[in-house]
């Protein structure tokens, strides 16, 4: 049963003609013929008496009529309160946000963010994952995007997105003929590596990932830590060094034959990145409506970013 069925119904029931209630509703006479035979179709019964040269309700179309008219009048009413609460739904919108959400996730949900609640303004701050869940606590902010969990009593980490990490190589000579997909964990003490600083959730996750297989990264030929992801990825092509990095962030350099990514065996870095506030803090109208947004776009959505 679809609304442009009903409206058909109704119009007919109105004018107490077909012709009439095609005019009125912009249709042709057969589709509004063909809306209402839907209908009588689905509902099994007859709603119309054609048989006079005046339109009536049978008894069933009696008693659909009253059901048609609140179907309408609840789809209206929805119509408006949605509208009504875009157009309330305004102000800025302060976010806080680790680097890799900041450059290749947030960017997207803004922009159908704003098609939905075009009144809102953003200010975004860029900082580590650490950084953020201090200010959180401390209540400088009232939530952040990061992509580590570090545990606290008073923050709810809502999940909405899941990345995987791999180990970026230089697409040059040296690892030409590599076969990247299972890489023994003894490749990786061999190599000259770029780190992130710590604080960032990139590190804070791959230091945990590498303790599961009692791995330190003193353990690690680390050669420079970098606090840039597009730096480490400018020194990976360079030849300078490789770095566990998001796959997201170098699709556009694998494309490009600039990177080769990597998986190790037995080294798990699929990770989850997260919406983080306080429990005991209310969030804003406009920033609830944000975080409902986040965690309801489905994981489908995500898959274009």
């Amino acid at each position: 049963m679809e609304f442009n069925q009903i409206e058909s119904f109704l119009s007919v029931v109105k004018y107490k003609s077909f012709s009439k209630a095609a005019k009125d509703l912009y249709l042709t006479q057969p589709t509004i013929s063909n809306n209402i035979q839907a209908l009588e179709k689905e509902l099994n019964t007859t709603l119309l008496n054609r048989t006079s040269k005046t339109i009536s309700l049978t008894d069933s179309g009696k008693l659909f009529y009253k059901y048609a008219l609140e179907l309408i009048n609840v789809r209206d009413r929805a119509k408006f309160e949605i509208k009504d609460k875009q157009e309330n739904i305004q102000g800025m919108i302060d976010v806080s946000t680790s680097s890799i959400p900041a450059l290749y996730i947030l960017p997207y949900i803004i922009r159908d963010f704003r098609k939905a609640y075009p009144n809102i303004s953003f200010n975004i701050s860029q900082k580590n994952s650490r950084d953020i869940i201090t200010d959180i606590i401390d209540g400088n902010i009232t939530f952040g995007i990061v992509g580590a969990k570090i545990p606290s009593r008073i923050l709810e980490y809502m999940h909405f997105y899941e990345d995987e990490l791999v180990l970026a190589l230089p697409n040059t000579d040296r690892y030409s003929s590599l076969a990247c997909e299972d890489l023994n964990i003894d490749f990786i003490f061999s190599q000259d590596f770029l780190f992130r600083k710590e604080g960032s959730g990139t590190r804070i996750f791959i230091e945990s990932s590498l303790a599961d297989l009692n791995i330190s990264p003193d353990d690690l030929n680390i050669r420079a830590i970098l606090d840039s992801n597009q730096m480490i990825k400018k020194m990976i092509e360079l030849g300078q060094g490789v770095s566990f990095v998001s796959e997201l962030s170098i699709r556009n350099e694998i494309k490009a034959g600039l990177i080769k990514a990597c998986k190790i065996k037995g080294l798990n870095l699929k990770r989850k990145f997260y919406f983080v506030y306080s429990k005991y803090m209310t969030l804003p109208t406009n920033v609830e409506t944000f975080k409902d947004f986040i965690m309801n776009i489905g994981d489908e959505n995500f898959c274009s970013f």
